[in-house]
């Protein structure tokens, strides 16, 4: 009977697939699927970061660039409830989501930085500096 069970690809046996049986807890602890998804760019004159932050507002969004890195943070409460005539609470639901995330991207001419936030989509175009010369030799009299 056991064989049999097991032979029918039930993963219910496998020690390794505890998680998956309670409800995901494991993956969804573990694996940061609440991290805000990020794409990273860099073309010759720029780079072009794109950030995913479905349910956020605009005002919940920060961004800071310090130390050649870009730092992008954000922070939702949804606190949702539907009632019925009588107003009796049939759901009522509390959430709450911190993400961050930060990128070296060096040489950044911060006042050309555009920013944009439309559907849930966050887009920064981050404009190079002309490269600086940094090294000037110095003759010895």
């Amino acid at each position: 009977m056991a064989n049999d069970l097991m032979n029918r690809n039930y993963d219910f046996f496998d020690p390794m697939n505890f998680f998956n049986e309670v409800g995901n807890l494991g993956h969804d602890m573990f694996s940061g699927d609440a991290a805000m998804k990020t794409d990273v760019v860099e073309h010759d004159k720029d780079y072009v970061v794109t950030a995913e932050l479905p349910g956020f507002k605009k005002d919940d969004i920060h961004i800071d660039y310090r130390d050649e890195t870009l730092r992008i943070s954000g922070k939702s409460d949804v606190n949702e409830s539907t009632k019925d005539d009588d107003g009796r609470i049939l759901r009522q639901e509390r959430h709450s989501q911190n993400v961050a995330r930060s990128f070296y991207l060096p040489n950044i001419d911060l006042k050309q930085v555009k920013a944009e936030f439309k559907d849930g989509v966050l887009t920064l175009t981050l404009p190079k500096q002309a490269e600086v010369d940094n090294n000037h030799e110095i003759s010895i009299d």
